[in-house]
C-alpha cells in the first residue's frame, strides 16, 4: 500500500461514513460487513489515503476497533470515497 491524495479528503480529515458497498459480505474468517454496518453513521478520522493491490482506485484507511470496544487500531476498514461525507456525523455533534 502507499499513501496517495484524493480531491476532496485527507489523511487527518474527518468524515462519517454514509454507505456500505453492494460487494462487501461475512464469511467465516472476516465480518467485514457486519463491522461496516456497525460503523455506518458514525464519525471517523482518516488514518491515511492508500493505494491497495488490485483495487485501481485509492481508498481511506479508518481505524475503527473503538467502535468494536478494542483499541482503535485494532480494526480498520478501506473506504471508497464515494462512502464518505466530510465532517461528523449529526449525532457526534454536540
Amino acid at each position: 500500500m502507499s499513501a496517495v491524495e484524493w480531491r476532496t479528503m485527507k489523511a487527518g480529515d474527518t468524515v462519517t461514513l454514509i454507505g456500505i458497498p453492494a460487494n462487501l459480505h461475512d464469511d467465516a474468517e472476516l465480518q467485514t460487513r457486519a463491522v461496516f454496518q456497525q460503523c455506518l453513521g458514525r464519525s471517523f478520522v482518516i488514518a491515511a489515503i492508500e493505494t491497495v493491490e488490485g483495487v485501481p482506485f485509492p481508498l481511506a484507511r479508518i481505524d475503527v476497533g473503538h467502535v468494536l470496544g478494542k483499541e482503535p487500531w485494532e480494526h480498520t476498514i478501506w473506504v471508497e470515497e464515494e462512502y464518505l461525507r466530510p465532517g461528523l456525523a449529526a449525532n457526534d455533534r454536540q
